[in-house]
């Protein structure tokens, strides 16, 4: 690792941390993963969450860490530590306090999520990210919630196939009307993308309020014939054949 990172996150050095702007991106690329790995460690300490030393120069470092991996176009490189430390963030509290800001570990997976996502047409990138991007949808943040729903929109599009196998987490996700606006208009392409294979039909029921209409109908224009009442169907090949 590049002896400024060491120093600025060995020593959680903030008055240091700056200079790590001044070195060139291809100065600093091979040590990003080690770097991201020591964010993870000092992220998942028991005090960081009141440390705002150590939050400020966590903030900085990954500033410039993802800056770095733009500019040398090294996501794939680096994406299984990003990955890692995006993931470490689901196992705290990421719902805003009472005057709606951000927890420090929400604010992490905030700033990392879109170096992530905008690679959305990397299919390696996006095998490592999606499984736990979804996981995002159900964790009480409804602006991360937002983001991360306008971002698999359009992995969507253009890598259908890799959100297979979310795609109960997802519907639900749009049931409980968690992120509507940008799922209902982004999301039919998705949905239409695996007829044969039956991925909504075959759908276990989800269970929704009465006063809410059913969404599918509005995402699958398709899908009368399931007369729109249910996820599932006793014989999902012929209840798709409408899309044959």
């Amino acid at each position: 690792m590049h002896h400024l990172f060491r120093l600025v996150l060995g020593q959680k050095d903030l008055s240091r941390a700056g200079d790590l702007f001044s070195l060139d991106d291809s100065e600093i690329e091979d040590s990003l993963t080690e770097a991201l790995e020591q964010i993870k460690i000092i992220s998942s300490s028991s005090d960081y969450q009141t440390n705002n030393n150590d939050q400020a120069v966590v903030e900085i470092c990954i500033t410039r860490i993802t800056t770095a991996i733009r500019e040398t176009e090294s996501i794939e490189k680096h994406a299984k530590a990003l990955v890692g430390l995006w993931d470490s963030c689901l196992e705290h509290n990421l719902r805003p306090s009472g005057k709606d800001e951000d927890t420090p570990h929400a604010k992490i997976a905030s700033d990392i999520m879109s170096c992530i996502l905008q690679n959305y047409t990397r299919a390696p990138v996006m095998a490592l990210a999606i499984p736990i991007a979804v996981k995002f949808l159900h964790r009480g943040n409804k602006e991360l919630c937002r983001n991360m729903s306008n971002y698999l929109s359009l992995a969507a599009i253009t890598k259908a196939d890799l959100l297979a196998d979310h795609t109960e987490v997802i519907v639900k996700s749009i049931l409980q009307g968690e992120h509507q606006t940008p799922v209902k208009r982004s999301y039919t392409k998705y949905f239409l993308e695996f007829p044969r294979k039956s991925y909504i039909c075959s759908l276990p029921e989800v269970s929704r309020p009465a006063h809410k209409p059913m969404l599918i109908p509005s995402l699958c224009p398709g899908m009368t014939c399931c007369g729109g009442a249910h996820l599932h169907h006793p014989e999902p090949s012929q209840c798709c054949s409408c899309y044959h």
